[in-house]
């Protein structure tokens, strides 16, 4: 069975350096480091889920900032982002 993959820009703003250090480590096991405080992951559903839980589990939503950013295709190159703040 396949499974319908998403590409995603994750773009957060972490006011504490112990959890911004946190927050770059999980989306590591995600997908690709673009730029300072900004990954791109191609994510099924089901890892969509997970990441969301991961970064609520990490950040505090008084002080800290994430946007997930995910894309009509799977493709880079032929992207019509959609802008959903996740977190």
């Amino acid at each position: 069975m396949a499974t319908h993959e998403r590409i995603y820009f994750v773009v957060y703003d972490i006011s504490d350096q112990r959890r911004w250090r946190a927050v770059f480590k999980s989306l590591q096991g995600y997908g690709e480091w673009v730029q300072l405080s900004v990954f791109q992951c191609r994510l099924t559903d089901v890892r969509h889920a997970e990441l969301v839980a991961d970064l609520d589990r990490l950040v505090h939503n008084k002080e800290d900032h994430i946007v997930i950013i995910a894309t009509a295709a799977s493709s880079p190159r032929s992207c019509s982002p959609s802008i959903w703040p996740i977190v």
